[in-house]
């Protein structure tokens, strides 16, 4: 399959709606927040999970879309794959702990034959030097932190549990609903929710990386259509209302590249609506104002006008 030819550079918004967008387990599972400046903030890796979950759930059987990084998945294994793939299966090969390959022509097949089989090598690279070495790849598509385009303000919200788990427990609350010995007769816990945030992240796909991947324009449709649809297929108790919103990719006509990254992200403006005026976030106008509680409230602009010769704007569905 050709490499992909053009690079891209990718504007991806996504929201949610009284849950937990990205946990973070040294604090609690709070949602993950810049202590500066309140902004949430969501992780590649979790980004990127969701989008390795969905090529499972809607290419897993086809050749070249296997997951390399999946809960339960022997990394090792995957690579001794790669060995009995090149070198046949020997018993070497098949039991041996440690694999390393024999010449610089050796070492690219076996990394050759991860980034065939594995899509997620294919497009975000891995480091598979654990034991059987397979080398390391760096992959086309970068992905960074989400950050919402307004502060947030997580809640924590008390849960109660009706069922006990012991005789026990249960003596101990028919106690306190008789008010003998305890007052509280439910199991209490927490759960933080975001009431609301819109999330803005950013996505670079580099067509001379993607030359040594094997990443293709079918690679990239497929990333589209994850972007798009990793969320609805991604339901949780803390996730129950999340929802990509709007992806902006500006297409080069080079695999370098025509404009900077940056500059070309500076179009798409974020702003708050209220009624027919537009406000950046962060205006003086919006801090007598409720908070934004759905996509409606915001406003998603891309300007379109002067753009850099050889650089186009396309919105996949």
């Amino acid at each position: 399959m050709t490499a992909l030819a053009n690079r891209y550079d990718i504007v991806f918004l996504f929201d949610v709606v009284n849950g937990n967008p990205n946990g973070d387990p040294d604090a609690g599972n709070l949602p993950r927040m810049d202590p500066e400046t309140s902004h949430g903030l969501v992780s590649d890796v979790s980004l990127k999970r969701k989008i390795r979950n969905y090529t499972e759930l809607a290419r897993g059987g086809e050749p070249g879309y296997r997951i390399y990084v999946q809960e339960g998945a022997i990394l090792n294994e995957r690579h001794r794959e790669a060995y009995k793939a090149v070198r046949g299966d020997t018993d070497k090969v098949t039991r041996d702990a440690k694999l390393n390959p024999q010449n610089d022509a050796e070492s690219r097949a076996v990394t050759r034959f991860m980034c065939e089989n594995f899509y997620d090598v294919r497009s975000f690279g891995a480091v598979m030097s654990t034991g059987i070495n397979a080398g390391q790849v760096r992959g086309p598509v970068q992905v960074t932190f989400a950050t919402s385009v307004e502060p947030i303000l997580p809640l924590e919200i008390s849960i109660t549990r009706m069922a006990a788990t012991s005789e026990k427990e249960k003596a101990d609350r028919d106690k306190g609903s008789e008010g003998d010995e305890r007052t509280e007769n439910r199991t209490m816990g927490r759960k933080h929710i975001v009431p609301y945030g819109l999330y803005r992240a950013h996505i670079f796909v580099n067509a001379k990386l993607a030359e040594r991947t094997g990443f293709s324009q079918a690679d990239l449709d497929h990333l589209f259509a994850g972007l798009s649809a990793m969320f609805e297929h991604d339901r949780s108790a803390a996730r129950g209302e999340m929802a990509s919103r709007r992806i902006v990719a500006f297409k080069h006509a080079s695999a370098l590249g025509n404009a900077p990254a940056q500059a070309l992200f500076d179009r798409v403006k974020v702003r708050r609506r209220i009624g027919d005026e537009l406000y950046d976030p962060g205006s003086a106008r919006l801090d007598n104002l409720p908070p934004a509680r759905r996509f409606a409230d915001y406003a998603v602009t891309v300007d379109r006008d002067g753009l850099p010769d050889g650089v186009e704007v396309i919105e996949p569905s």
